[in-house]
Formats: structure tokens, sequence, C-alpha cells
């Protein structure tokens, strides 16, 4: 089987301690921590995945918090696999930072930060800006012996496994990697992903797994589409291929879910994509 972790943004209505006790009595095998600033405005909002999420570890948590938090993690064989923020390119200061937090726990990974794309800049000079930035990234990882990641994701320089590959090329895939997304890939981005996967060799680092599917956008009248998040055996992504894919480029690593599809309540939808795994294995 797969080792199976949850990336805590999909848990919002959740303690990290709640949620410790749900992965250990579910048989998960890991945890990825959601790293981000809370303002105090937004905890008077509606929980969500985004916004006012519990599940969330601040910048201002302290050492004898993370102490306590590792020791259940550890007391319940759940492996705290990565400290996930939201970086940005060139923030080498909040990069190490959350290098610390994570040499802390015993993290394999953090995310680092991928330059936006949204017209207002011209690509090459975002890719030459990240590529020093990431050139810096692989020495401080190699500092603090936790790998950092880049995501496929849309909206950034690296939407597609191709892209994100040219950002890496030429690193220690020892200490920066990628994070394979195939579900963000649906926004934009999508290869082949046997293809991906192949391309990026020793850089294929973790992987999440999520769904999405195109739609009309009923709040415009000109017939533009939108992507919608979806359960894991509803959306464009062919998961079922995709594992197969994982099995021939002999990838031994994580499955983080990521399910934003909010179909069903948090505990359901953490034991409806464990059982479709398994089922599928």
């Amino acid at each position: 089987m797969m080792k199976l972790t949850v990336f805590s943004v999909m848990t919002p209505d959740m303690e990290p301690e709640e949620l410790i006790d749900e992965l250990k009595q579910q048989g998960f095998d890991g945890v990825e921590w959601r790293y981000k600033e809370i303002p105090a405005e937004l905890t008077k909002e509606p929980i969500s995945f985004w916004g006012n999420n519990k599940c969330t570890l601040t910048p201002e948590i302290s050492e004898e918090e993370i102490k306590q938090l590792k020791a259940k993690s550890e007391a319940d064989q759940i492996e705290v696999v990565s400290v996930t923020p939201y970086l940005t390119s060139g923030d080498l200061a909040g990069t190490e930072q959350v290098l610390k937090v994570a040499k802390a726990f015993g993290a394999s990974f953090i995310r680092l930060g991928v330059p936006k794309y949204n017209r207002s800049e011209n690509f090459h000079t975002l890719f030459e800006s990240c590529k020093r930035y990431l050139e810096e990234c692989e020495m401080l990882c190699k500092r603090y012996e936790v790998k950092g990641l880049i995501e496929t994701h849309h909206g950034t320089i690296a939407a597609s496994a191709s892209a994100a590959y040219r950002l890496v090329e030429g690193l220690d895939p020892d200490a920066i990697g990628v994070l394979f997304d195939p579900g963000n890939m649906v926004h934009e981005g999508y290869e082949n992903h046997r293809m991906g996967m192949e391309l990026l060799g020793p850089y294929l680092a973790h992987v999440h797994l999520k769904n999405a599917k195109w739609i009309k956008d009923s709040s415009r009248n000109d017939h533009q589409w939108k992507v919608g998040w979806e359960l894991v055996d509803e959306g464009v992504v062919d998961w079922v291929q995709v594992m197969e894919d994982l099995k021939s480029v002999n990838y031994e690593g994580y499955i983080g879910l990521e399910d934003f599809s909010a179909k069903k309540e948090t505990k359901e939808i953490l034991k409806y994509n464990m059982d479709w795994i398994k089922d599928r294995e």
C-alpha cells in the first residue's frame, strides 16, 4: 500500500491534535502541516480552507508547542512529512525560518516560493529571479537537511512538470525537488502525467491527490469556463492511470490528500479518499 498523508489545509474545522487522532484512527501514515499567519479578523469569519483554518500552524508557534505536537505525532506514529508555507520567491529569510520549524518537527519537506504569472512581468525575468532563489535555497536546505519543493501550480511559472523541471534542473535532487499535483494541472499545465514523471526523474519528491473539472461560469454571460474542485473519482484527472504511472516510475514516496471538493464532512472525506485508494491498489 502506498504511504498516505493529509495536508491540513483540507481539514480546516479540526485542531491539529484532533487531526492526528483522526489520522491514527483511520490508518494514515503522515501529516503535512499548513503553515501561515492567520490575522485576527480572519478568526471571526466562517471556517474555510484558505481563510479561518483551525488546522494551521502559525509563525508564532513556540518551541514548546512544536515539541508537544511532535511528541503526539510520534506517539501516534504519524510522521510529520512537511511544513507547508506560502512563501514568496526570493524570500530567503522567510524560507530559512520555515526550515527551522521543519527541522524542529523532523519533517522531510517544505514548500518553496515560485513567482506568480499574471502578465504583469515577463516570464524570463521571473524565471531568472526564481532560479537564483532556488540556488540559494539549495544551500539552505542542505544546511537544515530538509528538502525544498516547488509545486506544479496554476497561476505560477511552474504550472506544468516541464516548467517545474526547468526551474530545478541542475540543482541537487537531494535538496530540491518537485511536488507533483495533477489536480492543479486541470487549471493549466496539463501534460501526459507519465511523461512528466519520467522527465522529473529524481526530482519527483511528493504527490498531492485531488481532482477538479471544468464548469460553465454562471456569473458571466459570455460562455466562459472555470475550474471547480471535485471528488477524486469525479474530476478530470484519471487517478487510476496516475497511480499506474507512479508505479511505472517506481515512485515510493507519499501520496498527500488535498481534497477541496467540500462534498462531504471532513472525517468522511478522509475515509472516502482512503477507501478509494485502497480499492485500487
